[in-house]
């Protein structure tokens, strides 16, 4: 990011008609001009393990213990030969933090119900003019050890270790996995709505009774599965406690699938649906009300669909196939209504099933109500939908109905910065791009390309010598000579009978239709002046649901130079054509690219994920660097070190293994540090910090799996030499020293050695002085 000049800096962040240069001026803006006074930074940056150009310009803060550290003075030289990992949010030493909600933390009416594991996005709808008291939604994505044993291989070298369940929650797990076992693993998805309020004299939130606290999960609605008439009719609860047993709570639909393809659905249930679960990020609605994104269904129920929307069969081994779940009911975007236990939730159709990440809104009176999201997934798209009706108040609940009738469209990047957003209606054509050209940058470089350029198409009986119809059809290099003309020249009509059921299928549609292969959209924001489009894009390497066009962006590492572009993902934004954005041209540009500092086009971070603006419009971001890379060790008991050789070519994903440990970036968008990468927080031993949000001057994080597929801390510490890049490009060795798992955050609250939970925290000043920075 110190490559770009602060005029460029400037452009992308204040937009090109928020810093316009004039006689070599910048004039008064968004950003402002050269003679504005300029703040000081306001805190001291976290010293990490990496070289950072911060770290020459500023004093740091270098963490030693749990809450303790010690400041270090600006250096030319920010090589650091040693470094020690510490298992907390380390936060600047003007800053404290705590937790509102763990776990595990039995905070709602039914004493058997309990806050979900690995929370995710977080929202709060206010209840005062304040900010100090409101319902805070949390999401909770998925489930993984040391949650249970019972969700580890039986090769794992963790099988007999110890597990969280039994002292977190108060009871046991069956010894095997059956009916309870996977009943509570969808019970720990989904969200939690909690009543919480700084009115107290420690004037931290805490969470207070409230007979509106409840849990949206997995298996809400389970009692309707006594109206089947199939062998499910008598499954309505997974065990014998209270929460275990099924409720009436399900949820409904609205647009076309609700209609077109739930009415065909072999659960009998028409627009009924169990539970919501995978729930990653989201969005927060002007009206008051989340919008809650399903993403990774894929692992719980049957993502192929037939030519009508509903899924081909069952899944052998998926919890979905145990209770019933039919997978076209799954992977969309959900609103809920903390404030309203009466809104039945509801998954919105019109925005498509595909792995959603996320949804960022522009609520305009006069307007159509325009969304932005993200197929989270290797060759996943960039998504926008205009609603046919027009928003009268931005503050009505009734503009949650807009949901229900609009057009979804998928973005189209060319190689010129331009772009379009393509319609997904039956009466589009079909236009595929072709794998050789989507990996033509990568097999230029390399002479190969990985997983062949392979683009996902639904298969269809008699169309490209296919003899079954459903589910995916991979279209790569060494077949689409024969294979790709099969898909051209036709409708979407001529592979869906109905605009549900291509709605139901919407990522292999939008391959069809000419969607661009991205490269893992993570986040999307709107910038709350400009309106523009920022997208965290969080890595570039394919896999084997797609291959991210390389003309667009870096899927590999295409030299052995050691100061190589990595592929680490990057920060993009759209700018629409339309004043309004409800135009189908854009222009794209990409400020940011994933990697070291001291590699080329390097950033200084890896794997951005989600992104929140201040109420000054400056840049926060949190990295998703994969548990099975953090600080060169992979998950396990072992400890096995992973490769990082900076001479290597191809996908290097454990390069991200010099980064440490997931972190919180703030990125100033005026003063003299506009553009600079300034890391803020560091996260626990192998987790991530997810769904940031800004609640006046306090940051509520959600800190995801501590400790994740690793032993709960009992002390052992792992050690390597880990090669990095320093800023000029050239490699040194540094020893890193980390807990082999954590104990997060037990180990503040006196416990050492005590077991990791999932929690939700907050982050403030010590001497608040009205804002966050």
């Amino acid at each position: 990011m110190s490559k770009l000049s602060r005029r460029q800096i400037l452009i992308f962040f204040a937009g090109s008609a928020g810093a316009v240069v004039l006689g070599g001026k910048i004039l008064e803006g968004f950003i402002g001009t050269k003679q504005a006074k300029i703040s000081p930074l306001g805190f001291t940056p976290v010293r990490l393990p990496h070289p950072l150009p911060i770290y020459q310009e500023q004093t740091n803060f270098l963490p030693t213990k749990i809450g303790e550290g010690k400041v270090v003075n600006l250096s030319a030289d920010v090589k650091l030969s040693s470094y020690n990992i510490i298992d907390d949010v380390v936060v600047p030493p003007e800053y404290e933090r705590y937790v509102i909600a763990s776990w595990g933390d039995r905070v709602f009416p039914n004493k058997d119900d309990y806050f979900g594991y690995n929370n995710d996005f977080t929202a709060f709808i206010p209840l005062d003019q304040t900010n100090d008291v409101g319902y805070l939604w949390v999401n909770h994505e998925y489930v993984s050890f040391p949650f249970s044993s019972l969700l580890l291989e039986d090769s794992s070298d963790l099988k007999k270790l110890p597990d969280a369940f039994e002292n977190v929650i108060g009871w046991a797990l069956p010894s095997s996995q059956n009916i309870e076992v996977e009943g509570e693993s969808l019970y720990n998805q989904g969200g939690s709505i909690i009543r919480i309020s700084r009115s107290n004299t420690s004037k931290r939130f805490a969470v207070v009774k409230d007979v509106k606290n409840r849990r949206v999960h997995g298996l809400s609605g389970l009692g309707i599965n006594s109206q089947r008439n199939d062998n499910y009719k008598n499954l309505t609860a997974w065990g014998s406690r209270s929460h275990q047993k099924g409720d009436q709570n399900y949820l409904i639909a609205t647009g076309p699938a609700a209609t077109e393809v739930f009415n065909l659905s072999s659960d009998q249930l028409g627009n009924k649906i169990i539970g919501t679960a995978f729930n990653c990020s989201g969005g927060k609605t002007p009206w008051g009300t989340i919008l809650s994104a399903e993403e990774n269904f894929q692992n719980y129920v049957t993502e192929g669909v037939k030519a009508n929307g509903t899924q081909t069969s069952y899944t052998d081994k998926n919890i979905g196939k145990t209770f019933g779940l039919v997978g076209e009911k799954y992977g969309w975007i959900v609103e809920i209504d903390p404030n309203n236990p009466e809104f039945r939730p509801r998954k919105h159709t019109w925005l498509g099933r595909y792995h959603h990440e996320n949804v960022a809104l522009r609520v305009e009176q006069g307007k159509k109500l325009v969304a932005y999201l993200g197929d989270d997934r290797r060759g996943g798209h960039t998504w926008k939908f205009v609603s046919t009706g027009t928003i009268s108040s931005p503050t009505s609940k009734a503009n949650s109905s807009l949901w229900e009738s609009g057009t979804l469209y998928v973005a189209r990047y060319n190689t010129n910065g331009t772009g379009r957003w393509i319609p997904l209606r039956l009466s589009t054509d079909t236009n595929p791009l072709a794998p050789s050209v989507i990996s033509s940058v990568e097999f230029a470089a390399l002479g190969s390309a990985q997983r062949n350029g392979r683009l996902s198409l639904p298969k269809r009986n008699g169309i490209a010598g296919q003899t079954t119809d459903g589910g995916l059809f991979n279209c790569d290099t060494t077949n689409e000579v024969a294979t790709l003309p099969a898909y051209q020249g036709k409708k979407l009509s001529n592979f869906y009978p109905t605009q549900g059921a291509l709605l139901s299928d919407a990522f292999l549609a939008a391959n069809l239709a000419g969607g661009t292969p991205t490269a893992r959209p993570e986040d999307i924001e709107v910038h709350p002046t400009t309106k523009e489009v920022f997208i965290a894009y969080t890595d570039g390497a394919p896999g084997s649901d797609g291959y991210p066009d390389s003309r667009i962006f870096q899927v590999a590492k295409l030299s052995p130079n050691v100061n190589a572009t990595q592929q680490s993902g990057g920060l993009y934004k759209i700018i629409e054509d339309s004043a309004d954005g409800t135009g189908l041209t854009f222009r794209w540009q990409r400020f940011a690219q994933g990697g070291e500092d001291g590699s080329v086009s390097g950033a200084g971070f890896a794997n951005v994920d989600n992104l929140v603006f201040d109420n000054q419009a400056n840049v926060w971001g949190v990295t998703d660097m994969s548990t099975s890379t953090h600080n060169g060790f992979n998950v396990g008991a072992a400890g096995t070190p992973n490769p990082i050789d900076h001479t290597a070519t191809g996908d290097v994903s454990s390069f991200t293994g010099v980064f440490g440990n997931n972190w919180l970036f703030y990125i100033p968008t005026k003063g003299s540090d506009a553009g600079k990468v300034i890391p803020f927080a560091q996260g626990p031993v192998r987790s991530e910090m997810t769904g940031p949000t800004f609640v006046g001057d306090t940051l509520i994080l959600a800190v995801q799996h501590p400790g994740e597929d690793c032993p709960i801390n009992d002390g052992t510490i792992l050690s390597r030499s880990i090669e990095l890049l320093d800023l000029n490009g050239t490699t040194f060795n540094q020893t890193r020293t980390v807990p082999r798992g954590s104990s997060w955050p037990s180990n503040i609250n006196g416990q050492p050695t005590g077991v990791p939970r999932p929690s939700v925290i907050a982050i403030q000043r010590k001497q608040p002085n009205g804002s966050f920075v």
